[in-house]
């Protein structure tokens, strides 16, 4: 059984309302982590900054504004299925990006098929490797928060 799923989309990065540019960002979601799902950013001349948060999180944000605290995921038009604007914050860091919804939907669409939403827990070995999980994520966090202060 494949493991994981992965795509590569466009995004723009909104810099300021006059200034964007396009740069390429991974999503991977890997079913030993069956909740998360994984962006990398690949910004010009800096290393790839990856963020972890919620599969249902990215899923609910594509349809309405949601997330609490350092990500925060709305559809630039709530009445029609055309783009995302994603949020990210560290402090009192943000950037903001848009992608086109389609991509998203796609990608969520085949983690789906790979673990559906709702069937997590009943992966046999995903209680046995979420402390080991957990760890991982706190330090690629704890990583990211270096980077930003340095």
């Amino acid at each position: 059984m494949r493991e994981s799923v992965q795509a590569e989309v466009m995004m723009s990065f909104l810099v300021s309302e006059e200034l964007a540019f396009r740069i390429p960002v991974e999503l991977r979601y890997d079913a030993r982590d069956p909740y998360a799902v994984r962006l990398t950013f690949h910004l010009p001349g800096d290393a790839p900054v990856t963020w972890a948060f919620g599969r249902e999180l990215l899923l609910d944000g594509i349809n309405r504004p949601c997330g609490d605290g350092d990500v925060h995921i709305a559809p630039t038009d709530p009445g029609a299925l055309c783009d995302v604007h994603i949020r990210l914050q560290v402090g009192g860091d943000r950037a903001l990006f848009r992608a086109g919804a389609a991509p998203l939907v796609a990608f969520l669409d085949r983690t789906d098929r790979l673990v559906p939403l709702g069937q997590e827990r009943s992966l046999g070995d995903f209680e046995e490797t979420l402390d080991e999980e957990l760890c991982r994520i706190l330090a690629e966090a704890q990583q990211q928060n270096e980077q930003s202060a340095g």
